[in-house]
């Protein structure tokens, strides 16, 4: 789990912040990153004109801001994700008050499973914040679910060749199949488990969220201690992820 740094630089920290905002949420303006950061606007000028020198964003002809080509795959241009986190949040804070344990919203980029934002529990043994993560999408749970809604063929195209993600090797082929076998499963129960797969002590349980058409655009989860985890308990997570995902989808078809 991350800790902080006991002394954390502030401009550091907003620039990476603002690289995984544009990676995750597609084009922002000056204004909007001021506002998403806490930030005066024209220290999101400065913040953005270094990231475009860098080559982590490029400037739009709509004078917006997009992520730049050394920040590698982002989610399907399909997903807004700025519009998804706005809606999931208040049902991600419902679902930890009802589980008491920390919530998560997660997307599907390349062969990546993005962190799109987080609430923490208030337990003192907790999964800590994980926005603006990312983690092999075959080994969390999130990821899995998302990766259960394309065909085969597509999941062997995205793993066995890793999307051109050079910080992920691709599956060897005997990796893909039995994770095809998994997905296929995962397609009956509707809901995935990464038990421990990413990280040593943590456990988590995932479900879709699907858009107004249908369309998979996320999924939400719940990260426990795996010290906590139990057959026992997963009934009551499931159906708390079920709730708190058909919550997601009614305020998505709302809007």
């Amino acid at each position: 789990m991350r800790n902080k740094p006991q002394y954390a630089v502030a401009s550091v920290d907003h620039a990476l912040r603002l690289a995984v905002l544009l990676q995750q949420e597609g084009p922002l303006g000056v204004s909007e990153v001021a506002a998403r950061l806490g930030i005066a606007r024209s220290t999101a000028h400065r913040l953005l004109a270094m990231l475009v020198y860098r080559s982590f964003a490029v400037q739009l002809p709509d004078k917006r801001y997009a992520v730049g080509p050394v920040m590698g795959d982002a989610p399907s241009a399909s997903v807004d994700v700025g519009r998804l986190r706005n809606v999931a949040l208040p049902h991600l804070r419902e679902l930890v008050e009802q589980a008491r344990e920390t919530a998560n919203l997660i997307v599907l980029a390349g062969v990546q499973a993005r962190f799109a934002a987080t609430v923490e529990c208030s337990q003192i043994l907790r999964v800590g914040d994980r926005e603006g993560r990312s983690l092999p999408a075959h080994l969390v749970s999130g990821g899995k679910v998302l990766l259960a809604t394309l065909g085969d063929d597509e999941v062997r195209s995205r793993l066995g060749e890793a999307s051109g993600d050079h910080t992920q090797a691709p599956l060897r082929p005997g990796e893909v199949e039995a994770l095809l076998t998994e997905l296929a499963h995962i397609r009956r129960q509707s809901f995935a488990i990464n038990d421990q797969q990413t990280e040593q002590g943590v456990t988590a349980v995932s479900r879709l969220v699907r858009g107004p058409e249908g369309e998979a655009l996320a999924s939400v989860g719940l990260a426990v201690p795996t010290a906590r985890f139990g057959p026992e308990q997963l009934p009551r997570w499931v159906g708390a992820l079920t709730v708190a995902a058909g919550r997601i989808e009614r305020d998505l078809a709302a809007d």
